[in-house]
């Protein structure tokens, strides 16, 4: 094909490959594609996608002709769509010179994008967009062949080891130029300094990237990671992407709008409210994606971390530096930090209280441990002691500390709201807690927050932001910034650029967060004893079961009462899961905010896990009135936690409880009716025999009343009034209609029959022994009632 042909079938290709924008075209489904399921067309994918496959090597072939490829504004992430709708240009590099208005008739906003862009732009929005695609096998993403792509692309283009490859070129002579610079159509304001390219004093003014191999490699690679940026991090309100900017900026920006406003009586002012107005719809990232996020992240600390030391010669450094070791010492703040803070806010704040978090908690576990992904090793030893964190990282905590201490607030407002006896729940606030004793680490937070909290003198409105950005005009290439000695500007400068000047900063250290900690520590105190109380209420049910026990009986199904949890489905095994998570987590929490005996022995007297007098756990917390129980919001906090609960129990007429699973529902009918004749013809009989004082009346109320029915202890709010009747001495034969019955005495029929006794003398010997067996429980236990238990 001629290069004319490729570049006609350029577009329609990356579609059919990644699918369109709009959905409609799903393409290959790489996030659906795993070599388990679809060995063929998983390894025929990989390979073509390679960086040194054909689609690169068509990539590379049309880069050099300067060939450039419309991408709507349209389908870009809500703030940057909103902010070029404003005529006001994003911050990243990557959208300079490259918005193109519509010609007469056309409609909407385009970037024009050199082949590279183009690419990648849709490989990584096709994770966001293609999120319906139908399967029908269990997919696992980490196995996907789109996984497989990102880990490959990041290791090709962000090497932890030697230098990119460069790209393979049919013609070694032909030049691959660097995108043209082109100006809007119309004038923009910028959100704020110009973040000057990497590749300012190596690319941008060079003809041909040839003639410069360490440039081209850098423009991939900082191409790559801003896109997969831009597309995956950069999803919330405009309104947060705008309090982060510096004071200055804004009112150049409001100064802008207020100039438009007036020549063109309000009109763009009216649109830019209707930009706003538009994008506030809800982004909800899924497990997925925040997966592939997690990859991102990990990547880039190897990355970082593979800096080769700093030479001792400053000379040295200039003369030795190359643009790829430039790049992995700004690769995490500059491009990544500021983004995935407000990413990770936005999933700490609206996912789901349930086990998908983990992946979510991961994410950040991984951002917040970087010396996990440096290139030493931790030494063998034969103890398994944690592993120290060495003070060179403390510079890392520092310009991360909102990263650590706003995150894990966010983190135990969340944990206050699980239900901590669910091992899932349990083991997600383990994790945390690991994580944050590790030796050392507290201590290094807790000078972040000392450094924060100190005494500052007065700070420039723009300066805050200098340490996020290149010198004023320049380039991290062009010059070397000068080092930052004075540690307490550098923490409030971090935490200042991320949540603004006015923000008001809660110690992670401090009384207020302490008295959260506390409280989860009391939660998973009372965790601990609802496990221990499910645990043992599970063996003492083994126990009791008897030889019918796989069909299903049970005592409690016959008194109504619902004792379960979602742990009696797990095992025994996921209970002693659950007690080791939650006892290992409160020693971590223990040593990391330094808890004394004391204060969890008071903490465990407060936990309410007092066993009453009947050894039962404690209702809700609740209050009397005349109408029965009424929930306190403490007694509905633990319901909600699964802390305590109402032994439910069917407390009406016996006989009209709903029929149950191990019930003949005929039989319980026919049986009914059955005992409503004979209840209606004797009664008078049974009220005589019942009131009698002897042997007689005592064998009588042992069969037709039931004496406990009026003093049953009240399990949950009821009217006081449904608890006081009395329906007086009656037959009942409902429990001649239990499946247990039934198979029991047909299997005494069957035992009966080797014996060569028949089933008129069988049913006389079972009549003679439970009526022997009456006499002496009447003498014994008149209260207690046989076909009831």
């Amino acid at each position: 094909f001629s290069l004319k042909e490729l570049h006609g079938i350029f577009q329609w290709l990356v579609e059919s490959i990644f699918g369109s924008l709009d959905g409609i075209i799903v393409g290959w489904n790489l996030r659906c594609l795993q070599g388990r399921t679809n060995p063929n067309e998983y390894s025929v994918a990989l390979d073509f996608l390679d960086p040194s496959g054909p689609m690169m090597k068509l990539v590379y072939k049309l880069q050099a002709e300067e060939y450039r490829y419309d991408f709507p504004v349209s389908y870009l992430p809500g703030p940057v769509k909103a902010s070029i709708q404003e005529q006001v240009l994003p911050e990243c590099s990557l959208y300079h010179n490259k918005v193109q208005f519509p010609s007469s008739g056309g409609l909407g906003l385009n970037l024009a994008l050199n082949p590279f862009e183009y690419y990648m732009f849709y490989f990584a929005i096709s994770l966001i967009t293609q999120k319906n695609s139908p399967v029908t096998h269990h997919v696992s993403p980490s196995n996907s062949a789109y996984f497989i792509l990102v880990d490959t692309y990041l290791k090709c283009f962000l090497p932890t080891e030697g230098s990119v490859l460069p790209p393979p070129s049919s013609n070694p002579g032909g030049a691959i130029p660097s995108p043209t610079p082109r100006s809007p159509a119309v004038p923009f304001s910028s959100y704020g300094m110009h973040h000057t390219s990497l590749l300012k004093r190596h690319i941008a003014h060079q003809p041909s990237v040839n003639a410069d191999p360490a440039s081209q490699e850098i423009w991939r690679s900082e191409t790559l990671l801003q896109i997969f940026v831009e597309m995956w991090l950069h999803h919330y309100s405009l309104e947060m992407y705008q309090k982060m900017q510096s004071p200055h900026v804004k009112l150049e920006v409001l100064h802008y709008r207020l100039s438009i406003s007036s020549k063109h009586h309000g009109s763009p002012a009216q649109s830019s409210y209707q930009a706003l107005h538009a994008y506030q719809e809800s982004f909800k990232p899924t497990e997925e994606h925040v997966l592939v996020v997690r990859l991102l992240v990990k990547h880039l600390h190897a990355f970082s971390n593979s800096l080769k030391p700093e030479p001792l010669s400053p000379s040295a450094h200039s003369h030795t530096a190359s643009p790829l070791e430039e790049f992995k010492r700004v690769v995490i703040p500059r491009f990544v930090q500021e983004k995935l803070y407000i990413f990770l806010q936005h999933c700490f704040g609206h996912w789901p209280l349930d086990a998908s978090f983990r992946a979510v908690l991961e994410m950040w576990l991984s951002y917040l441990q970087p010396w996990r992904y440096a290139p030493e090793k931790p030494p063998q030893s034969t103890e398994p002691l944690p592993r120290s964190v060495s003070e060179k990282w403390a510079s890392f905590i520092q310009e991360n500390l909102l990263m650590y201490t706003k995150l894990f607030v966010g983190f135990l407002n969340r944990a206050l709201r699980t239900d901590l006896v669910s091992p899932k729940n349990a083991l997600m606030v383990f994790r945390v807690a690991k994580v944050f004793a590790q030796p050392n680490l507290a201590e290094m937070i807790l000078k972040g927050e000392q450094l924060f909290l100190e005494p500052e003198l007065v700070i420039p409105h723009r300066q805050h932001r200098l340490f996020m950005s290149p010198t004023l005009g320049g380039s991290f290439l062009s010059s070397r910034s000068p080092a930052v000695t004075d540690a307490s500007f550098k923490v409030k400068s971090h935490v200042y650029s991320l949540e603004g000047q006015d923000f008001q900063y809660k110690q992670m250290f401090g009384a207020e967060v302490r008295n959260l900690v506390l409280k989860l520590a009391q939660l998973i105190c009372q965790a601990q004893q609802t496990a221990k109380s499910i645990s043992d209420h599970s063996a003492e049910t083994m126990a009791s079961q008897s030889f019918f026990s796989w069909f299903r009986f049970t005592p409690s199904e016959v008194n109504g009462s619902y004792t379960g949890n979602d742990l009696d489905e797990i095992g025994q095994d996921s209970i002693k899961k659950t007690d080791e998570y939650l006892e290992k987590a409160l020693e971590y929490l223990c040593q990391i905010f330094k808890l004394s005996e004391a204060q969890l022995t008071q903490m465990m007297m407060k936990c309410g896990t007092a066993q009453d007098e009947n050894g039962k756990k404690q209702l809700p917390d609740c209050i009397a009135s005349e109408n029965g129980l009424i929930l306190t919001p403490l007694g509905r906090y633990q319901i909600i936690n699964g802390l305590r609960r109402f032994e439910l129990q069917y407390q009406g007429d016996a006989e009209l409880q709903p029929i149950r699973s191990y019930e003949k529902a005929a039989l319980v009918r026919l049986l009914f009716r059955l005992s409503s004749v004979l209840n209606d013809r004797f009664a008078d009989q049974m009220e005589v025999l019942c009131a009698r004082d002897d042997f007689v009346g005592r064998l009588c109320r042992y069969h037709l009343t039931n004496p406990q029915l009026v003093q049953k202890i009240r399990y949950s709010p009821v009217v006081r009034d449904r608890t006081s009747q009395n329906w007086g001495p009656r037959i009942s034969l409902r429990f001649l209609a239990s499946y247990r019955t039934l198979i029991s005495l047909l299997m005494i029929y069957f035992l009966a029959s080797w014996f060569y006794v028949g089933p008129v003398g069988c049913t006389f010997i079972i009549l003679t022994g439970y009526f022997l067996y009456a006499v002496i429980m009447t003498f014994f236990f008149e209260g207690w009632k046989p076909h009831e238990h």
